[in-house]
C-alpha cells in the first residue's frame, strides 16, 4: 500500500524530477517528468489535484492483484 502523504511529499520536494511517478510505478511518466521538468510545470499543477486518486488506483490494483494469487 502506498501512502498519499508520502506521494504528496515526494511531489512537493522532488516532483520536478518525477519521483512521485516512480513511487507509483509509472516509470514512463517518471522519465518524461525527469526530462521535461514536470512537463514544464503544467504536469506538476495537474498532479496537485489528481495525485490522491492515482494513489487510490494504485492501491486498489495492488489489492486486486493480491487476491488473484
Amino acid at each position: 500500500m502506498k501512502s498519499k502523504t508520502t506521494a504528496y511529499l515526494l511531489w512537493f520536494f522532488l516532483g520536478v524530477f518525477g519521483v512521485h511517478k516512480f513511487y507509483l510505478g509509472k516509470i514512463g511518466m517518471g522519465i518524461l517528468y525527469l526530462f521535461t521538468a514536470g512537463f514544464f510545470g503544467i504536469g506538476l499543477l495537474i498532479d496537485l489535484f489528481t495525485l490522491g486518486g492515482e494513489v487510490d488506483t494504485y492501491n486498489a490494483l495492488a489489492i486486486a492483484k493480491a487476491y488473484r494469487r
